[in-house]
């Protein structure tokens, strides 16, 4: 198939385009490669990209800004089969300090995605939304039927933004879309504004870790591998109106429009000192805390009931968490160890 994919330097949209290469389809990454985090990870990733396409991979890379209409609209010039679209302005705490751009990449860039869609008469759009559009609710395991009308920070709000836009164009234009709620994800090549890079760099260098509600947080920590396998499930199977959805008593997961949204998480959630003191046996060394407030926008806890998604893919976790830090680690030693940026305080999103 034809896919595009946005956000294709980052974290995810990474993995997603390789895997995609890797089964033959023809993929076009977009992303306009900014410098939220170090540019030089992300040029990293995108030569990875390009080696398997010199090896015979059919990818090729439009960097460009998805606030840029005319720049999206050129995107679309061919058809795609399915558009996968990852690219946002990602971070919790970013977002009390710049919320303009949060308003600029998930708001305006993701209307003129819905937009050119439309046009384009697009087969399917699958989206990344949070786990942190759950926001104040403590009622855990969390599901997709929950209320989810009470997000902690500007970024969930614009993710649940999204996740509305979505529906109503699937609900107007008959625009089929899927909705993806990621949990902690975690993995090579991660983003090093994240959890488990800053925390690796911290242990390597025996700087303290800056543990914010004093480490008493539990995280859905969900291995990259599962993640790219559930997205790509998710986008091979076109969201399609309920027949059972019911107007007096609404489930906002479906719809009778084309439109769904899923939860995807390991399912187990784990707590911070376990997940740090698996970083510490995988290093070889101990880490060294400093035991800080809650940050404003923190969410203390999060538990996927990623059953929906299950039910209607197929798709099951497959890597637990002691084995997604060994793989972590294993390529942190090779590649990740690295100053790529130096953040101070991580991210749990």
């Amino acid at each position: 198939m034809r896919v595009l994919v946005t956000g294709a330097a980052g974290f995810i949209g990474f993995h997603v385009a390789r895997t995609l290469m890797a089964r033959g389809d023809a993929v076009t990454g977009f992303d306009n490669v900014n410098d939220y985090y170090d540019v030089g990870l992300k040029e990293a990733r995108l030569a990875e990209l390009g080696a398997l396409a010199a090896a015979g991979g059919d990818w090729r890379f439009l960097r460009a800004d998805l606030a840029d209409r005319a720049a999206v609209d050129a995107a679309f010039a061919e058809p795609f089969e399915r558009v996968i679209h990852l690219a946002a302005q990602a971070g919790v705490r970013y977002s009390l300090e710049n919320p303009m751009a949060y308003v600029a990449s998930n708001l305006v860039g993701f209307t003129h995605v819905l937009e050119a869609c439309r046009r384009a008469g697009t087969p399917h759009l699958t989206f990344a939304s949070t786990s942190s559009v759950y926001g104040a609710s403590t009622a855990m395991p969390f599901e997709e039927s929950q209320d989810a009308g009470h997000p902690l920070q500007f970024y969930a709000a614009t993710k649940r933004a999204n996740e509305l836009m979505a529906h109503a164009y699937a609900h107007l234009y008959r625009l089929p879309c899927t909705g993806l709620r990621f949990f902690t994800v975690y993995g090579p090549w991660g983003r090093p504004d994240m959890a488990p890079m800053v925390f690796a760099r911290a242990i390597r260098d025996g700087t303290p870790l800056r543990l914010f509600n004093a480490g008493r947080h539990s995280r859905d920590f969900t291995y990259i591998d599962d993640i790219v396998d559930g997205v790509i499930r998710a986008s091979d199977r076109i969201a399609a109106p309920d027949p059972a959805w019911d107007p007096g008593a609404p489930d906002p997961a479906s719809s009778e429009a084309p439109f769904r949204l899923y939860n995807i998480g390991n399912s187990a959630p784990v707590e911070l000192a376990d997940f740090i003191a698996a970083l510490e046996r995988e290093l070889g060394r101990p880490a060294v805390t400093e035991l800080l407030p809650l940050q404003p926008g923190d969410v203390p806890d999060t538990w996927a009931d990623s059953t929906r998604l299950a039910e209607a893919t197929g798709w099951r976790p497959a890597v637990p968490v002691a084995e997604g830090v060994r793989r972590f680690v294993a390529w942190y030693r090779d590649y990740g160890d690295r100053d790529y940026g130096d953040p101070d305080t991580p991210g749990l999103r």
